[in-house]
């Protein structure tokens, strides 16, 4: 069994698309009206933003050190995605430079509320 979807509540879909679009690999599939928007990657992981303004309570919360993450190729990938970020990632927030991260390489940043890795593993 496999997982292949999951559903992230963000305050503002349309820059969720565009971050991702533009700079994690995803392709936008379904737009409504910037409520829901439905992403897909080329391994057919279907990717949902939720607009947290369709919950009872329009406050987005995701536990202390929930996460995605990407892993990559190599560190050049990694240092590659950390400055396209920098340049025209728009409103996030990085808490480091790529550095060693206990096994891997790499760096965490947030958008909206949810906090995402970009690293590379270990040879």
């Amino acid at each position: 069994m496999r997982i292949n979807h999951m559903n992230l509540v963000v305050t503002d879909v349309a820059k969720a698309i565009e971050l991702f679009e533009n700079h994690l690999g995803f392709t936008c599939i379904e737009n409504r009206k910037d409520m829901v928007g439905v992403l897909t990657n080329e391994d057919k992981f279907i990717l949902i933003f939720w607009s947290a303004k369709l919950n009872k309570s329009a406050a987005v919360s995701y536990p202390e050190n929930f996460h995605i993450g990407f892993y990559q190729e190599d560190q050049e990938a990694v240092r590659r995605i950390y400055e396209a970020l920098k340049v025209n990632g728009g409103e996030l927030t990085f808490e480091s430079e790529p550095r060693k991260l206990r096994d891997t390489f790499g760096f965490y940043f947030h958008f909206d509320q949810l906090m995402i890795e970009i690293s590379v593993l270990p040879a």
